[in-house]
């Protein structure tokens, strides 16, 4: 059952993966947070099997959320797993899509929005 994968969330503000992460948890969906693309590279090398959703943030320092969802979509070992972007800049959309986003969510959104967003990308 796709509820018993991984949610990843990555973002530079905490504020921003708490909350997302809360939300989640009240409709039944395990997360992992992250706060730097490294630190999602990472998890994902180590778990990519439990991940179902990576929820990436565009604007993160070091490291920028295009850069991570470049990393993803080439290795084979993630094909299974679908990226969804965080932004708060409509330029970034198109460049999101180009790069193989499977979609977007703009900050900041409410929390029935993220859950919707989720169940309907989980097609849970």
């Amino acid at each position: 059952m796709i509820k018993d994968k991984k949610i990843l969330i990555v973002d530079d503000e905490v504020d921003v993966t708490g909350l997302a992460e809360k939300f989640l948890k009240l409709e039944g969906f395990k997360t992992i947070t992250c706060n730097s693309g490294k630190e999602a590279l990472d998890v994902l090398e180590n778990d990519y099997n439990e991940i179902a959703l990576v929820l990436l943030d565009i604007l993160m320092p070091e490291m920028s959320g295009f850069t991570v969802l470049k990393e993803i979509k080439a290795n084979e070992n993630y094909k299974d797993i679908m990226i969804v972007m965080f932004t708060v800049l409509d330029n970034q959309i198109e460049k999101a899509r180009e790069l193989g986003a499977d979609g977007y969510l703009k900050k900041p959104f409410p929390g029935k929005e993220l859950i919707k967003f989720v169940k309907d990308k989980l097609n849970v």
